[in-house]
Order: structure tokens, then sequence, then C-alpha cells
């Protein structure tokens, strides 16, 4: 068999069946011998089995063997080329099945891919609070007391404080958001007074004429009294003139005191 052709010949090991001889092997593939098979086969065996002369076989009769021998070869032929016929149309048969077990076996046995971890950020919130001066402000009032041109800062100003609190958004420890949650003034502030002197000092009253002719707002001497008086000896026109010193202690209406020092026709 070692040089035979892939086919189907009888079984080495079983006489009512035959084998599938793939070229180098026999396999497992077997089929039942036919009955026309099976007679060609036992034809075939009793042809090639040695046997002794018998006496009186005529040539006719070993004509007949040789013939009958031929007709056996014919048949186990045929037989063996049907069993081959119908081992491979159950071949082609069975080819789908075996596919499919091909194929889910692949599938199967394909990997997984395991999928990459997707990064989550960490979020996290605190609040902040942050404290900043609120300035002062600037005002001014009149004072009647004060007289008038005078000023003075009566009411020291103060800043106050104001407290703003924000919340803070922090997304793998980076700050992403800041929203102000509140804002109150937690010190007042102080405002700063100026008081304005508003008083304006009232004119003296004219004093009134002294007996004799003198002008009250002079002492210590008697000035007269006229519509304008000089000092003698100086450069005024007179009508009246006032030869002395004598003191300013009221309105100096003659303008005696030129140098202000509160003594008239001193100088």
């Amino acid at each position: 068999m070692a040089n035979a052709q892939p086919g189907w010949y009888p079984d080495p090991n079983k006489a009512d069946t035959v084998r599938w001889w793939d070229g180098t092997a026999w396999t497992a593939h077997v089929a039942e011998k036919t009955g026309a098979a099976a007679s060609a086969d036992t034809a075939l065996t009793a042809a090639a089995t040695p046997k002794g002369p018998r006496r009186g076989l005529s040539r006719r009769t070993s004509i007949i063997v040789g013939a009958a021998a031929v007709l056996g070869i014919a048949l186990v032929g045929g037989a063996v080329n049907a069993a081959t016929l119908a081992a491979r149309s159950a071949a082609a048969q069975n080819a789908p099945v075996a596919f499919v077990a091909v194929t889910g076996t692949a599938a199967a046995s394909t990997p997984t891919r395991t999928p990459t971890p997707t990064h989550t950020p960490v979020t996290t919130t605190r609040d902040e609070a942050v404290t900043e001066a609120v300035p002062f402000e600037r005002t001014s009032v009149d004072d009647s007391t004060m007289v008038q041109g005078q000023s003075a800062v009566t009411t020291a100003g103060q800043n106050g404080e104001r407290t703003r609190t924000y919340r803070v958004t922090l997304t793998d420890g980076k700050e992403t958001k800041r929203e102000l949650v509140s804002d109150t003034v937690t010190v007042l502030p102080v405002t700063e007074v100026t008081s304005v002197g508003t008083y304006v000092e009232p004119a003296a009253p004219p004093p009134v004429a002294a007996p004799g002719g003198c002008d009250p707002n002079y002492a210590d001497a008697c000035v007269p009294i006229a519509s304008d008086v000089d000092c003698a000896g100086g450069k005024g026109d007179g009508p009246a003139y006032f030869d002395g010193v004598a003191r300013v202690v009221g309105r100096d209406i003659y303008k005696l005191d030129g140098d202000g020092d509160g003594w008239a026709c001193n100088g």
C-alpha cells in the first residue's frame, strides 16, 4: 500500500468494510461493502488463492474461471468507487459544520482588550475670607461758636473694615473657579468732621458823648467832639484839633492812633 493512490480499499482489519487510504496511511473513515462488492471480493480472494492442479480440468474451464476473476475485480472496483463517492459526499455535507466549529474556536481564542482606565478629576471646594479697608469720608459743618474764617477738625476720620467671603473650587488641586458668596462691612468707618466758624463780631455801638464835649472813645484826655479831629501840629485840616495823648478805649473814629498801639496822637 505504500505507493497506492488515495481511495477506498478493503479494510485489512475487517473483511466486510472498506477503509480510506490517504496515500500515506489508513484513516479512520470506513464504509460497509455492498453485496456485489463483497461477492466480488470473495471471488477475488478465491481466484487469488493458488490451488493444486485438478485432473481433468479443461481449458474451457480455465477460461471461465479467468473471466469470473476479471468480472469480480470490476465489481469490486465499482463498489469501491461508489463507497468513495458516498464518503466524499458525506465529507462535503459535514464541511460547514466543521467550518462553524473552527470559526467558533477562533473567535473564542481572540484576546479581549482591557479598556484603558479613564482619569476622574477630583473636585473640592473651600471658603476663603479676604479682609480689606473701607475708606472714611470727610464732611464739614458750620460752627457758630467759632469766629468766621477759622476751621478745625472736630472728629477724626477712621477707616472701616469689610470682609468678603469667596467659595473657591479646586480641580486636582488647582483653582478653577472663585465665587463671591458674602460681602459684609464688619467695622463701620468714622467720618471726619471739620467745623467751620461762622461767628461775626457785631459792630460796637456809637459812644455816648460825655459831658463837657469830650469824645467817650478816648480816655485820659479830652478829645473834642467834632466832624473831624486831627492831632495838633500834624498835617490834618481839622476843623478840630487835639493837643496831647489819649488812650483809645472805643473806636478810633478820628484815626488818631496812626501806629495802632492803642494811644492817640502819641507819635
